[in-house]
């Protein structure tokens, strides 16, 4: 699954609110309760495998990337929600550095496989500078969603 196989133009935060890694995700999977990707009886829940995986080890990888993920048997395919944050997020991220990007996934339970190639599809395409800074850039959730699609049917 490719980025651009995920995301919908309803599932992109050009303006994050979140000061930390928490309230990103809180953000994020309510964005995905919006678009109707998660049920909203199953959003506490989801909220909680996340946070749940993010303790045990931050996903802030670097380069001003977050990418919260998680498997959980609520869902039946992989969703996710991108957010974008121009006041950067503390993250906890292994460089230190505030977060801007933030792309939280979630993977039905038992989908080892496609979890971590899921995960390494969407680190592979945000460790591209030029992709990062076109995300960037957009000024709005439809030209992020352009951006995606271009870069991910690039490959």
């Amino acid at each position: 699954m490719t980025l651009g196989d995920i995301l919908t133009p309803d599932s992109i935060v050009p303006e994050l609110q979140a000061h930390d890694r928490w309230e990103a995700i809180d953000e994020l999977i309510q964005r995905l309760v919006s678009a109707g990707r998660i049920k909203p009886e199953d959003r506490e829940a989801v909220t909680q495998v996340v946070r749940r995986r993010e303790t045990s080890m931050s996903t802030g990888i670097g380069y001003g990337i977050g990418i919260p993920h998680a498997s959980t048997d609520l869902i039946g395919e992989v969703v996710g929600a991108l957010g974008r944050s121009k006041a950067g997020i503390d993250f906890d991220a292994l460089d230190n550095q505030a977060v801007s990007l933030v792309m939280l996934f979630l993977v039905p339970q038992g989908q080892f496989q496609k979890h971590l190639h899921t995960l390494a599809d969407i680190a592979k395409l945000l460790h591209k500078r030029e992709f990062r800074q076109a995300l960037e850039d957009a000024k709005d959730a439809e030209a992020m969603y352009e951006v995606i699609q271009k870069n991910s049917a690039a490959r």
